[in-house]
């Protein structure tokens, strides 16, 4: 099939988040599909400049990145980034071309800013929710972009497993929403053998957005959680870094964290790829919207640490419901649980290792997830 994939690499430029869609065009061309990628800003570029440290308009800056991210992975002439009447890589009317010849159009996490008039032409348009709760909610509240979105596609997927249970606060807006998962392209994450891997380490940003209300109920990002388990490093011999953007790295340092800039550790795939195969196990708190909404979200980067033969020991955000829990995979609520995870790793470490490869293969391989949301989507 030919398959239009829209997201935002170079509008969110940190190494994260073009994983998590790097993860999407490897896997698919993995299948035997011709795949293009497109952003979309809309009428006007907006771009947070890591190395000036400001914003700008220009279009060299995330049109560079999207280069750097996808032209060393074979997809030179497969992308377009486009900002009201400008654009750069293809020529707009061999995208538009490319459009009418699409089989499927993905959008996903970002919404289409402008549906343009060819965005309509592919057979099928589906749209990937990877912000359970956050989206349903803002769909709710009626934000414009994302409603337009919605309404353009076919079929809607969200990677909350538990947006249908009954005590899930995820508003389903009169919308059916299939189920899919976060993947990795597992022949470009390999297990890594690392003795001198000495610390469990998280990557997060303090907030991520605004929070969002529903029904009087606010749901927040990760600063509503982490100060809950601020004093862990004090609780347990085991050392943990953190690559954290906002927040207060100060006085999470004089509470045992080593905290180092968020954006060095995930300026680029390859560093994002580094930091994450040079840890021991990843530590990860989730946003607190996550955690109260109880949707079954699971972290497109806990794949990556799984994939590389690293355990994860993360927030429940109800993950037992559809996950193994106990060996790669460990998950705690509060701070006494979190120790208990952290001496249960350490204690059998080898063992973990391998489980966490196992269920990255099991559960979270693109070519099993893909192919189940092509069938689902065409179907």
């Amino acid at each position: 099939m030919i398959i239009i994939f829209a997201s935002a690499i170079g509008r969110f430029p940190i190494g994260g988040n073009a994983w998590s869609d790097l993860q999407y065009l490897l896997g698919l061309r993995a299948l035997g599909h011709d795949i293009f990628y497109l952003e979309e800003c809309g009428l006007e570029s907006w771009v947070y400049n890591w190395q000036t440290e400001e914003f700008t308009t220009e279009l060299d800056y995330p049109t560079n990145y999207v280069r750097n991210c996808l032209e060393p992975l074979g997809f030179a002439n497969k992308w377009i980034y486009r900002a009201g009447d400008r654009s750069v890589g293809m020529q707009v009317d061999e995208f538009k071309d490319i459009c009418s010849q699409a089989d499927l159009m993905i959008v996903r996490g970002s919404p289409v800013s402008l549906w343009r008039e060819e965005y309509g032409l592919p057979q099928r348009r589906i749209y990937i929710d990877a912000d359970p709760g956050f989206t349903q909610i803002n769909i709710a509240c009626g934000h414009g972009e994302l409603v337009q979105t919605i309404e353009h596609c076919d079929r809607l997927f969200t990677i909350g497993q538990r947006i249908d249970a009954q005590d899930c606060r995820i508003p389903t807006n009169g919308k059916h929403w299939l189920k899919t998962l976060p993947l990795v392209a597992l022949p470009y994450w390999p297990v890594t053998q690392n003795d001198n891997s000495t610390h469990f380490s998280s990557i997060m940003q303090w907030q991520s957005y605004r929070e969002v209300v529903y029904e009087g109920v606010t749901y927040g990002n990760k600063d509503k959680e982490f100060l809950k388990f601020i004093d862990i490093p004090q609780l347990t011999k085991q050392q943990f870094r953190i690559a954290l953007s906002g927040g207060f790295p100060n006085e999470l340092s004089q509470s045992g964290w080593e905290v180092i800039p968020g954006w060095l550790a995930s300026f680029t795939p390859e560093s994002y790829q580094k930091f994450v195969q040079a840890s021991r196990a990843e530590f990860g708190v989730a946003k607190q919207g996550y955690v109260a909404t109880k949707g079954g979200w699971f972290s497109d980067r806990s794949v990556c640490y799984l994939a590389s033969g690293k355990p994860i020991l993360v927030q429940d955000t109800g993950l037992s419901d559809w996950l193994p829990i106990g060996e790669g995979i460990l998950t705690f609520c509060d701070q006494q649980e979190v120790v208990k995870g952290v001496e249960a790793i350490n204690a059998d470490y080898e063992r973990h290792q391998y489980a966490a490869r196992r269920l990255a293969e099991e559960y979270f391989d693109s070519d099993k997830v893909l192919s189940s949301l092509l069938e689902a989507a065409m179907n």
